[in-house]
């Protein structure tokens, strides 16, 4: 089992920056593909970026590609998602989610996912 709480979302203004926290809760986190998908009102939760188990790889939605960073650091079971330039087609609920997958960018590959946090960018 993996429990998965995210913090860093909020307000900020379009070119403005977030970073987003993702702490995992369980042994076996090093173990899993983490992603980060969103959700924006009235549409579908869609994925924004994944890294896998040991950092070595990273994938993003093209949206968001030079803007987004993904990372992790197994050492304190969090993952971290830096947002930079800012855009308010970005706003949405933000959420993370842990899996045994080869398929990152799929959101019903992932097993766990946090409760959410919301990023409003305003114009």
């Amino acid at each position: 089992q993996v429990q998965l709480v995210e913090s860093g979302g909020g307000l900020v203004q379009t070119g403005g920056s977030l970073r987003l926290s993702c702490a995992a809760s369980g042994r076996s986190f090093s173990s899993y593909i983490m992603g980060w998908f969103r959700q924006a009102p009235g549409k579908e939760r869609e994925f924004v970026a994944a890294i896998s188990w040991r950092g070595g790889n990273t994938y993003y939605t093209d949206s968001v590609k030079a803007r987004f960073t993904i990372s992790r650091d197994n050492a304190k079971n969090t993952v971290y998602l830096q947002m930079n330039s800012l855009k308010p087609e970005d706003t949405a609920v933000y959420y993370c989610a842990a899996g045994v997958t080869l398929r990152p960018s799929t959101l019903s590959a992932y097993d766990y996912w946090g409760q959410g946090t919301q990023v409003t960018v305003s114009s």
